[in-house]
């Protein structure tokens, strides 16, 4: 039973990245798994609580990821964020936050503060990320931390946009641009 709930969740996680919230429906999950709609309705009731649960699937992922790295530096920290956004961008997909986010009026208000946590989330690690990183003397830039989180974020959200569109060496170019504006040494060391 509960291989079955996880499969539900993983391919609604995969049509929100390549499709949207709003473009995907049970029945494009039914007809994959060879299930009818009411099984899937039995875990998730309604799909508000289907994409709560991909968020919460996420929200672990980035709580474990951010528990793994942090005795890291701030710049080895944001590599490993940057890291996540690189394979979206390399398996044509965009990520939650990406996916998400266009649609986000569009959501029930209960799927709307899970969207808010996820970008709380990991907007706070990357402003951890950037603090400590500019005490360490291995970034430089202006103003708080976490302003520089929204930028990088933005930057990183629009450069998956356009390179589904432009190409993938869109990412790896806005990418580097970025990096290399707050003195980051890794630029490009996340290619491999």
């Amino acid at each position: 039973m509960n291989d079955t709930r996880n499969q539900i969740i993983t391919l609604a996680d995969d049509f929100i990245r390549t499709r949207g919230f709003n473009a995907f429906s049970y029945a494009d999950i039914a007809a994959i798994m060879d299930l009818q709609k009411p099984a899937i309705h039995y875990y998730f009731p309604s799909k508000a609580d289907l994409g709560i649960s991909v968020i919460d699937k996420e929200l672990e992922t980035i709580t474990r990821n951010r528990d793994l790295h942090h005795n890291l530096p701030g710049d080895e920290q944001l590599k490993e964020l940057v890291q996540t956004f690189f394979a979206s961008s390399r398996s044509r997909k965009i990520c939650l936050t990406g996916s998400l986010t266009p649609e986000y009026t569009t959501l029930p208000q209960r799927l709307q503060d899970k969207v808010q946590e996820m970008c709380r989330s990991i907007l706070d690690w990357m402003a951890a990320c950037l603090e400590k990183g500019r005490a360490e003397g291995r970034f430089v830039f202006q103003g708080t931390p976490q302003d520089r989180a929204l930028l990088v974020m933005s930057g990183l959200l629009s450069s998956l946009l356009l390179s589904r569109v432009l190409g993938e060496d869109i990412f790896d170019r806005m990418i580097g641009q970025l990096l290399q504006d707050i003195n980051a040494n890794f630029s490009h060391q996340y290619k491999k």
